[in-house]
This record gives C-alpha cells, sequence and structure tokens, in this order.
C-alpha cells in the first residue's frame, strides 16, 4: 500500500514504494529527493528541484504501479506477451511554494510540474487507486482535483475552515476523506460531503482506510491519528448514520509519524498495522474489526534500535513496511541523507524486542555511476601525491600512507623544543591590565600552533588539544585553520563534533573553530565522496539543539518570571511598618488672635442696641475720612519742597 505522505513542517517525507517495497523514498534536510534501492541497498535516484531551498518538500506519495516504456525494446514473443510487470514510477511531491511536482522513476527525472491550484503550501497529497487523478490539500483551506494527462485542475473546492492537512481516497475511488481539526468524507462524483467525524483536538495527520467494504453494509473503516496524541482512532461509517465516535484506539508512546496497514477484506480477516512513532519506535498491531471496542488496545509488538556499544544509545527509525510473511517487516533506520535498510524477522509472541545494530558499519555511500556525474581519477600507485602542508613539518597523518622509513636527521645547531617546553610557553590568557606594563608577545608563532594542532589530532592528547581549543582569537583561529593540511581537516571536524556534544561552553568555543573550518575548506570538503557520512551526525546533533533552544527559552522565561515574584514577595515582607505618628508639629501663632480679634468685631448675640452700635461705628468711619485728606497734603508739600530742593541744585 502507498504510504499516506503526509507530513508536518518538522517531519521529514520518508515513504516505501507500494507492493514490491523496492524503493524508498526520502526528503531529506538539503531538500533533494533520494530514492534508494531496497534490494542492493544503493542509491538508486537523486533528484534536486529547482528551489529546493525555498520551496521545500513537504509530502510525498508513490502512485499505483503500472506498466512502464522504459526505452526501445526487442520484440518479445508469444510466450512473454501475457506475462508484463507492473513497476512503481510515479512520484508526487508536494512543496511549500503551493506546486505538486511528479517525478519518473522510469526516466530518472522530472515529469510534469502542477502549479496554480493552492495559493498556499502543500501538506498532502493522495493518488486516486485506477484513475490518472491526484488529489492535494493546502493551507489556503482548498482540495484540488489534478488530472495527470493534462496536467492541469479538474475541481477544486473548499474543504474546510482550516488547513488541509491530510487526504485519502478508499479502495474503490468513491469517497475522499480530508481533515483539519474535522474529519469530512465526501463523495468524489458530487464533491458533496456524505459524512462528518469530529473528536480530535489538534490536526489530523494520517487518515487511513482500513477494509474493502462498501460503505453501506456497516463494514468501512478507516484510521486517523493527530499531532501530539498517542492514540490511533478507528471510526466507522455506518449506515445509519449513527458514527459520531470512535470504536476502536490503539495507543502509541508517541505521535505517529508513519503508518503502513495491509487492509482487511472480510470480517473474518484482521488487520495488520505498523506503526512508527516520532520518538523513533514501532508498534504492530492486530486486530478483527467488528464493531466498538471499548478498552484501548495496546501493540502486540514494540520494536525499538540501539548502537552496539557500551553504552546503548537508540537508533531511530524512520519508516516500516509489511509483507506478506506476518513475521517480516521491512525498516528503514538512522537519517535521512543516507537511511539504512533492513528486511527483519520480528519474534511477534514477545511484547518489546530490541535490535542492535552498528550504524557505522552499515552506513556505506555507494552510488551508481549512472547517479553520479563526479569520476574518480585513477591514481598510479607508483606516483607522488604533493599535499598542502606546514613548512618545518613532515610528520605524516594516520590517513596517510607512509613515504618512507628514512628517519629524520638532526643538526647540532637547530633544538627544537618538546611538546612539554611549548606547552609551558603558550599563555593564551596573558593579558597585562596594569598601565605602563610591557606587552607580553607570544613565544609561539602561527606555525607552532597549527604543528600543535597537528600532533595533537595525530596522538589524540587531549592536553595539546585543550590548549589549542582554549583560544578565543578569531585571526589566530583562521591562520591556524589556514594552514592546516588537507588530510587533517577531516579529523579536525569529527574532533570537533565530539566536544560539541560536551559542556555547553566548549560547545561554544568548538563553533568558532567549526565556522572556521568550513569557510576555509569548502571546496575540499565538497570534493568529498563520503561527505554525507562526515558532516551528517554533526548536522543532525546541530538540528535538535536549535530544536530544543526555543523551548528551553520559553522555560528560562517563565523561571525568570517565577524567580522575580518571589524575590519581589520577600522584599515586601522585610519593609518594617511606616510610623505614622507626626515627628514634627508647626502652629501659627496669630491665628488665635485673628479669631479673637474677629469675635470681638462682631456684635454680641445677645446685644439689644446693635442698630444704635452700628450708626456710631458709620459715624467714626465719617469722622476719619475727613481727617485723611489732611494728611495726603502733608506728603504732597513734602514732595514739593524735595522737588524745590533739587532744582535749586541744579542751578546752582
Amino acid at each position: 500500500m502507498a504510504a499516506d505522505g503526509v507530513s508536518l513542517s518538522l517531519q521529514l517525507p520518508c515513504v516505501f514504494s507500494p507492493k514490491s517495497r523496492q524503493y524508498l523514498a526520502v526528503c531529506a534536510q538539503d531538500g533533494r529527493l533520494r530514492v534508494w534501492n531496497t534490494d542492493s541497498k544503493t542509491l538508486h535516484q537523486e533528484f534536486v528541484p529547482s528551489a529546493h531551498l525555498s520551496a521545500t518538500c513537504t509530502c510525498i506519495a508513490w502512485g499505483p504501479c503500472r506498466t512502464v516504456k522504459e526505452g526501445p525494446q526487442r520484440k518479445k514473443r508469444k510466450s512473454e506477451v501475457g506475462h508484463v510487470e507492473e513497476k512503481a514510477d510515479l512520484l508526487a511531491m508536494g512543496t511549500a511554494a503551493g506546486t505538486v511536482l511528479i517525478y519518473s522513476t522510469a526516466k530518472g527525472a522530472l515529469h510534469c510540474t502542477l502549479d496554480g491550484g493552492h495559493s498556499g503550501g502543500v501538506n498532502c497529497v493522495h493518488w486516486h487507486p485506477e484513475d490518472s487523478l491526484l488529489y492535494s490539500g493546502s493551507d489556503d483551506t482548498n482540495i484540488v482535483e489534478w488530472d495527470l494527462q493534462t496536467g492541469k485542475t479538474r475541481s477544486k473546492w473548499k474543504a474546510d475552515r482550516a488547513a488541509v492537512t491530510s487526504l485519502c481516497v478508499s479502495p474503490d475511488g468513491k469517497l475522499l476523506l480530508s481533515a483539519g481539526h474535522v474529519i469530512k468524507m465526501w463523495d468524489l462524483e458530487t464533491k458533496e460531503i456524505y459524512r462528518r467525524f469530529t473528536g480530535h483536538s489538534t490536526a489530523v495527520t494520517t487518515l487511513r482506510f482500513a477494509t474493502t467494504r462498501p460503505p453501506d453494509s456497516n463494514g468501512l473503516y478507516f484510521l486517523s491519528g493527530a499531532a501530539h496524541d498517542r492514540l490511533l482512532s478507528v471510526w466507522q461509517v455506518r449506515e445509519d448514520g449513527k458514527d459520531k465516535n470512535s470504536v476502536v484506539s490503539f495507543t502509541l508512546t508517541d505521535e505517529p509519524q508513519h503508518i503502513d496497514l495491509i487492509t482487511s477484506g472480510s470480517k473474518e480477516e484482521a488487520v495488520r498495522l505498523a506503526v512508527v512513532c516520532k520518538d523513533g519506535q514501532l508498534h504492530l498491531f492486530e486486530h478483527f474489526l467488528n464493531g466498538p471496542c471499548k478498552k484501548p488496545l495496546s501493540p502486540s509488538c514494540s520494536v525499538q534500535m540501539s548502537d552496539a556499544k557500551d553504552s546503548p544509545m537508540p537508533i531511530p527509525l524512520l519508516a516500516a513496511a509489511l509483507g506478506a510473511d506476518p513475521r517480516g517487516v521491512m525498516l528503514a533506520y538512522g537519517n535521512h541523507l543516507q537511511p539504512v535498510m533492513e528486511k527483519v524477522e520480528v519474534n511477534t509472541a514477545e511484547r518489546h524486542v530490541c535490535l542492535t545494530r552498528d550504524v557505522r558499519t552499515n552506513l556505506s555511500l555507494s552510488m551508481e555511476t549512472t547517479v553520479s556525474k563526479v569520476k574518480t581519477p585513477i591514481v598510479n600507485a607508483k606516483s607522488k601525491v604533493l599535499v598542502p602542508g606546514l613548512p618545518g613539518h613532515t610528520a605524516p597523518l594516520k590517513a596517510a600512507a607512509p613515504q618512507g622509513t628514512e628517519k629524520r636527521k638532526k643538526d647540532a645547531d637547530t633544538k627544537e623544543m618538546s611538546i612539554a617546553e611549548r606547552l609551558g610557553e603558550i599563555d593564551l590568557e596573558a593579558v597585562s591590565d596594569q598601565k605602563g606594563a610591557p606587552k607580553v608577545a607570544a613565544s609561539l608563532q602561527t606555525d607552532n600552533f597549527a604543528v600543535l594542532l597537528m600532533q595533537g589530532l595525530e596522538s589524540n592528547d587531549t592536553d595539546i588539544l585543550n590548549k589549542v581549543f582554549q583560544t578565543r582569537k578569531e585571526a589566530l583561529i583562521k591562520k591556524t585553520v589556514a594552514r592546516l593540511p588537507l588530510p587533517a581537516v577531516i579529523p579536525l571536524v569529527e574532533e570537533l563534533s565530539k566536544r560539541l556534544q560536551g559542556h555547553p561552553l566548549t560547545a561554544c568555543l568548538m563553533v568558532r573553530w567549526l565556522k572556521v573550518v568550513l569557510m576555509h575548506h569548502t571546496s575540499y570538503l565538497a570534493s568529498l565522496p563520503d561527505l554525507v557520512t562526515q558532516l551528517g551526525v554533526l548536522y543532525h546533533m546541530i538540528e535538535s539543539r536549535v530544536k530544543m533552544f526555543h523551548k528551553l527559552t520559553k522555560l528560562h522565561g517563565k523561571l525568570h518570571l517565577l524567580t522575580t515574584q518571589v524575590a519581589a514577595n520577600d522584599s515586601s515582607a522585610l519593609v518594617s511598618e511606616v510610623d505614622h505618628t507626626a515627628k514634627l508639629v508647626y502652629e501659627e501663632e496669630s491665628s488665635d488672635e485673628d479669631d479673637i480679634s474677629v469675635d470681638e468685631a462682631l456684635p454680641g448675640e445677645d446685644s439689644d442696641h446693635w442698630e444704635e452700635e452700628e450708626a456710631m461705628q458709620e459715624e467714626e468711619d465719617d469722622d476719619e475720612q475727613d481727617e485723611d485728606p489732611d494728611r495726603r497734603t502733608e506728603p504732597k508739600a513734602n514732595g514739593d519742597e524735595d522737588m524745590e530742593h533739587e532744582n535749586e541744585s541744579e542751578e546752582e
């Protein structure tokens, strides 16, 4: 069965081809499509889309198997005419730019491009089982039906208010399932809603039909999985329409990432299900769908992979495919840049199975000559290859073959310093802060620094490497890396990758070195045929740390908020109560006297002759006014006398 092809933004598509399981299609982090041959475990084809960086591939779906004409062939005999082999050929890829690319594995090239149907990124694609039709769902909430013969849209309709995240066509080709937060079943002839199913709180990422029975027989079942949901829900399409709740649920350890199943044709036939979760585990289920089951079903067998080291680390499973043999399972594990394909037999009698594999021995990138256009030149055994090295340093690396057994002659006049003396003279943090103090000059030049780095890589001496890697000067790092010979670049990258996995403080220093190495030796690294294996682990480690950075910043912000609130409460509790009693009281002295004078001026309440008193008061006021003009004339007279005296003085 073809895989669903639905993928989230953080999930990379990885799908086995239908029926024969001969090919594995993977879209890695670099935006390239790689088709691996599961039989020979080699890279069969590689396709680089024109906009693989800006419009990355979001989902993949294999088309139904068909007869392929690969080119001019000889005439077949009459006995061979009846036997026609069908192969998986076409591969649909949805992109973030809203286009759908159709790739042909038989031609090894792009078959056609379907564009103009979506205004948002494509989230899911699914093929029609019989006709040459393709269905795609997008962020623009629309479903588009494509006609591959013309390369144009056949119909388009709005599916939901939210983005369409998953699609699936029924085995008979009459019904279509679409989902965002609500699952809808459409009649493909009329493009009308046949049923609605609600029950998921997050976006549905997986939809698969589990049975091939007609919908009017109460025997049509399908399953759905949602993001951040550890349950797979099974829904029954009933004839009476009472199918609002799921009938069966399968328990998982994490949200489903890849699902493969073998459908059931009758009630007596069980459904076999293989689910790869986001945590890298595989869960196998086998169940007879004959009605509701209240209790969630646990997997009959769980498979996990780990490496063969002393302290084993889990190896993530990418995809799984079931075969005719109930115990045989085709697995793809490792990383997306170079997955490992293996067919294993699982003992389903055990509930938990752990498989140990040595990934490094299995990771051998072997490309066919038709895929890679880079040809390795044939080097004669007698020829001598000159590698740019360091002046005065001819010690061979481990990777390089020894050129001769002659020992270097030591001159009596030239004395070389030992490694211990060089380490003793290196002082990377010597900075004089006092004014007027003479500046300390570095005793070792950049050449010596590069020589020490070479010796540390050859001997795996941690003391030497620690002294070299502790430097924080950008210019010194650039000059040291620029003077390294080419065979030392890969050992340096491996050492930096190991140290990046350690303490965060050392990781900050290693990032500076790694940046300079990638900038200076880009051309050399690009010419290596096994570059994917060398840098794949480093890329995945950096990607995992970047994913965790956003969560750590959220946690840091919440913890900072809690600590500040606790500190504020503690500081408020320490503050003593404020004394509200006045330290000083100031009273005006004139206030009492004014009150007394006002009281005296007012007539008494018990005075009966208040009118006479007012009249006498008015007479006194008139007398005072009569006396005032005399007083006003006096200053005037005095003023005139002053003016006269002034005039006399001026005349004199």
